[in-house]
C-alpha cells in the first residue's frame, strides 16, 4: 500500500469494513480518470456521506459510479451530487439514496448533458414529492410510497425511452394510482399491464443514446469533424421549442427524433450535422447589428442555401434527404391581413432547394436566378447573402409583414440550426475588435432595432439551485411619440420644479476641476494657444487642443431606472383621475429631469414579459444621452401590456450598471405588484428569484432600491429588498414623491 493511499485512506475516514476493503480499488480508477481536484472533490465527497449515518450502501453506490459519471458529464457534477443526496438525506426517504446513487451512470449514458441531468434531479425530487402521503390534501414529510421502486426501476428505463418519454411514463403513474399506493409501487416495478404499456407509447423514434456512435463515425467520416454532443429534451419547453445549434461546448440536438413519411430518425439526425458542418466550414461569421430581424431572416435563409448548395456539389444525395424533410409551403396560401414574411422566404428557400418547386412568383424566380448566377460564380460568401438578404427584403416587403398575425404553416426547417454561427454582436466597448465599423441605423429600421437575446439563470427555490440559460431578455430600443408631450408635464409641474431646483441646487458638488487641452470647450486656454500660435509662425504643426471646460468633483453616482411596464400599470386607482401609467409617466418626466440637472450618469429602461421565452427590455434613456427631444419622445410612448418576470430584467440592468464607472451605482425599480408571469403557476417562484438577482447585484456593489404602488405590497417586496424599499400610499403624490425620494437616497 503506498504512501498516497494511506493518506487517502486517512482523509476518507470511514469505518466501514466493507468500505475500507474496496476503497483501494475504488481510488486506483478514479486516479486514472479524474483530476487531483476532482479526486479531492471525490474523496470528500464519499467522506460526506459516510458521516450522514445512513450505512455502507450509499457510500459504496458513490465511490463506485460516480468517477464514470465525472467523465461523461465534467467533474463540477460530483458536487451536484453531493448537494443533492444531502438535501435528500433531510427529508425521511434516506432508503432512497442507495438506489439514486447506483442510477447515476445509466442516467449519465443517457443524457449526456449537464441541465438534463440536474433535471434528472428535479424529476426525482418531484416524484418523491408526489408520491408522499397527504394529510388532508396537505403535503407532509412522510415517507415516499414508491420512490425507492422508481430509483430502481430508472436505469432500465434511459436506455428505453427518451427523458420525455420518462416523464410522461412517471406522471402517469403519479395521478392513476394516486389512491392506491401498492398498485403504484407495482405500476413503478413495471408490474403492472398499463406500466408496460405506457412505456411502449413513449418508446418511439430514435434516441439520440442509440445512434450516437453511429453520428460520430458520420461526422468524422464525412465531414473530417469532431464535436462533442449535447443532447436537450424536448419535454420541457411545450411553448417555444427548442432549436439545435452549435458553440463552444458543442452540437445541442434533440435527445429524440421521430420517423417521418420517408425518412428515419437517424437521417434526421444526419441531415442536421450535415447542415452544421457546411455552416462550420463555409460560413464566415459578419457583423449583424445593422441589419433588422427581417433583414437578418432572410439573410440566414440565403446563406443556409448557400453552404447547402457547396455540400450537395460534394455530396449530391444530401439534395435527397433535404428536400425529403424541408416543407413546401403552397405558393398563395398565406391569408389576407397575416404577416407572410416567413411564407414568402421559406417559398424561396424551397425554391433555392429543389430545381422542380414549381412556383410562378417573379421575385421568388428573380432572386432564384440572382443566387444561382452568384454560385456559379464560385466565390460566393457569407457577405454576398447579406446583401442578397437585404435587397430581397426591400423588394417584396409589404405593410402587412408588421402584422401580429404571422402566417407559420409550412415553415419550419427543423434540420437546420439556429445560425448562430454567422453572425457577430457589436457591443458596447467592443468596437476595436472589428476593422469594419457597423453604418448607422436608417431611419425606417430603427423601429424593428432588436438585439439578440441575452440569456439569464432563474432561482428555482424548491429545488435550490439555478435553471442555466432560463431567461430569454430581448432588447428594444423603445418606440417613439411626441416629445411635446412631456414639456407639457413639466410646464404642468412648473411650481413642483422649482422647489426641486432649489434642492438640487444645495446638492449640487461645488468643486469644479478644470479639463485642460480640450479641442472643443467652454473657454479658450491662453498658454497653450499662444504656444499653439508660436508652433504655428515657426512652421511647426500646432497642437489644436487649445480649450478647456469644467466638470464639478465630489458626486460620482450612476442611477439606472427601471420600470415594470406590465399590464396592471394601466389601471386606474381608486379616487384618482389619471391611470398608474400616467402617473408614473409624470414621475419620471420629473426625476430625469431633474438628475439631468444634477449632472448624474443615469438610465431609463422598462420591462415586461410574454413567459421566460420574452423578456421584453425597453431602452428609453441611455447613459451617454442626454435629456433631449428623442430621449422624451420614447417615454411619451410609455404603454402598459403583458407580466412581470422581475428577476430577468433585474439582473439585465445591472448587467450594464455594473460596466458604468462611478462611485456609487443605484438601481432604482418603479413597480405596481409583485413578480408574475403567465408560464408560472408557483406565486413564490419569481419572488424567491427576484429576491435571488437582488442578492447578486448587491455583491457586485449595486445598491437597489424598489418603490412600489402596491398598497398589499408588504406580503412580498420585504422578501425580495429587505428594507430598501417604499410603499407609496397616496398614488397622486407619485409625481412628487419620486423625485424627493431619489435626492434622499443620493444626497
Amino acid at each position: 500500500m503506498t504512501d498516497t493511499l494511506i493518506d487517502e485512506i486517512k482523509a476518507l475516514s470511514c469505518g466501514f469494513a466493507r468500505v475500507q476493503s474496496v476503497f483501494p480499488d475504488c481510488f486506483a480508477y478514479a486516479q486514472k480518470r479524474l483530476s487531483p481536484l476532482a479526486l479531492t472533490a471525490y474523496i470528500d465527497g464519499a467522506r460526506t456521506l459516510c458521516k450522514m449515518g445512513r450505512g455502507e450502501e450509499p457510500v459504496l453506490a458513490f465511490l463506485e459510479e460516480t468517477p464514470e459519471v465525472a467523465v461523461l458529464l465534467g467533474e463540477e457534477i460530483i458536487n451536484d451530487v453531493v448537494a443533492f443526496v444531502q438535501k435528500l438525506t433531510r427529508t425521511p426517504n434516506s432508503k432512497a439514496i442507495a438506489p439514486f446513487l447506483q442510477s447515476l451512470a445509466a442516467a449519465a449514458r443517457a443524457l449526456e448533458s449537464r441541465a438534463l441531468f440536474n433535471e434528472y434531479f428535479h424529476l426525482v425530487w418531484l416524484t418523491m414529492e408526489r408520491t408522499s402521503p397527504k394529510v388532508h390534501g396537505i403535503d407532509s414529510m412522510y415517507t415516499s410510497v414508491c420512490l425507492v421502486e422508481f430509483l430502481s426501476t430508472a436505469p432500465f428505463l434511459f436506455g428505453t425511452l427518451s427523458f420525455g418519454g420518462l416523464r410522461n411514463w412517471v406522471d402517469y403513474g403519479i395521478k392513476a394510482y394516486a389512491n392506491d399506493p401498492d398498485r403504484q409501487r407495482e405500476y413503478f416495478l413495471l408490474k403492472t399491464a398499463d406500466s408496460r404499456a405506457v412505456m411502449q407509447r413513449e418508446r418511439h423514434g430514435t434516441l439520440f443514446t442509440d445512434s450516437e456512435r453511429q453520428l460520430d463515425l458520420y461526422l468524422r467520416g464525412l465531414w473530417q469533424a469532431d464535436a462533442n454532443f449535447v443532447p436537450y429534451s424536448l419535454a420541457f419547453d411545450e411553448i417555444r421549442k427548442p432549436i439545435p445549434y452549435f458553440d463552444a461546448l458543442g452540437v445541442h440536438l434533440p435527445d429524440v427524433y421521430d420517423d417521418m413519411t420517408g425518412v428515419r430518425g437517424i437521417d434526421r439526425y444526419r441531415a442536421l450535422l450535415a447542415h452544421i458542418s457546411a455552416h462550420r466550414i463555409w460560413t464566415t461569421p459578419v457583423i449583424a447589428d445593422n441589419l433588422s430581424p427581417f433583414q437578418r431572416m432572410a439573410v440566414e435563409v440565403f446563406e443556409d442555401s448557400r453552404v447547402e448548395f457547396l455540400a450537395m456539389q460534394r455530396y449530391p444525395g444530401l439534395r435527397k434527404l433535404w428536400a425529403a424533410i424541408h416543407p413546401t409551403p403552397k405558393e398563395g396560401a398565406c391569408p389576407e391581413g397575416h404577416a407572410c414574411i416567413r411564407h414568402r422566404l421559406y417559398t424561396l428557400s424551397r425554391a433555392l432547394l429543389d430545381p422542380q418547386h414549381g412556383y410562378t412568383n417573379a421575385d421568388i424566380l428573380d432572386y432564384v436566378a440572382r443566387f444561382h448566377a452568384e454560385m456559379a460564380t464560385g466565390i460566393s460568401s457569407t457577405k454576398n447573402m447579406v446583401t442578397l438578404g437585404v435587397q430581397f427584403i426591400a423588394k417584396t416587403r409589404v405593410g402587412s409583414d408588421l402584422s401580429a398575425k404571422t402566417f407559420f404553416d409550412d415553415t419550419e426547417v427543423d434540420y437546420r440550426d439556429d445560425n448562430r454561427l454567422m453572425w457577430k454582436f457589436i457591443e458596447e466597448g467592443d468596437e476595436e475588435e472589428y476593422d469594419e465599423k457597423p453604418q448607422k441605423a436608417q431611419p425606417e429600421e430603427q423601429a424593428e432595432f432588436r438585439m439578440p437575446p441575452r440569456l439569464y439563470p432563474e432561482w428555482d427555490y424548491s429545488a435550490e439551485h439555478y435553471r442555466p440559460d432560463w431567461a430569454s431578455v430581448y432588447e428594444h430600443l423603445h418606440p417613439v411619440g411626441d416629445a411635446n408631450d412631456i414639456d407639457k408635464i413639466l410646464a404642468k409641474h412648473a411650481s413642483l420644479a422649482k422647489q426641486l431646483k432649489k434642492i438640487i441646487d444645495l446638492l449640487k458638488p461645488q468643486n469644479k476641476v478644470r479639463l485642460r487641452y480640450q479641442e472643443e470647450g467652454a473657454e479658450l486656454d491662453l498658454d497653450v494657444a499662444i504656444r499653439s500660435l508660436i508652433d504655428y509662425k515657426s512652421g511647426a504643426v500646432p497642437d489644436p487642443r487649445i480649450n478647456m471646460s469644467h466638470r464639478h468633483d465630489g458626486r460620482n453616482i450612476a442611477v439606472s431606472l427601471l420600470l415594470d411596464l406590465s399590464a396592471s400599470l394601466a389601471d386606474i386607482p381608486e379616487g384618482c383621475q389619471q391611470s398608474k401609467l400616467e402617473l408614473s409617466q409624470e414621475a419620471v418626466t420629473l426625476l430625469g429631469w431633474a438628475i439631468e440637472q444634477m449632472g448624474d450618469k443615469f438610465s431609463i429602461s422598462g420591462f415586461h414579459s410574454n413567459t421566460r421565452h420574452e423578456v421584453r427590455y425597453l431602452h428609453i434613456k441611455g447613459y451617454s444621452e442626454h435629456w433631449d427631444t428623442p430621449v422624451k419622445a420614447r417615454l411619451a410612448a410609455m404603454q402598459a401590456g403583458y407580466s412581470t418576470r422581475m428577476g430577468a430584467a433585474i439582473r439585465h440592468a445591472g448587467h450594464y450598471l455594473a460596466h458604468q464607472q462611478a462611485d456609487k451605482k443605484l438601481l432604482l425599480i418603479l413597480t405596481d405588484g409583485e413578480p408574475a408571469d403567465i408560464d408560472t403557476k408557483d406565486p413564490r417562484l419569481l419572488i424567491e428569484d427576484a429576491k435571488m438577482a437582488v442578492r447578486e447585484l448587491d455583491q457586485d456593489g449595486i445598491y437597489t432600491y424598489c418603490i412600489t404602488l402596491d398598497p398589499k405590497a408588504g406580503d412580498y417586496v420585504g422578501d425580495i429588498f429587505g428594507k430598501h424599499y417604499a410603499v407609496i400610499d397616496n398614488i397622486a403624490r407619485l409625481p412628487e414623491q419620486l423625485p424627493k425620494l431619489f435626492m434622499a437616497l443620493t444626497k
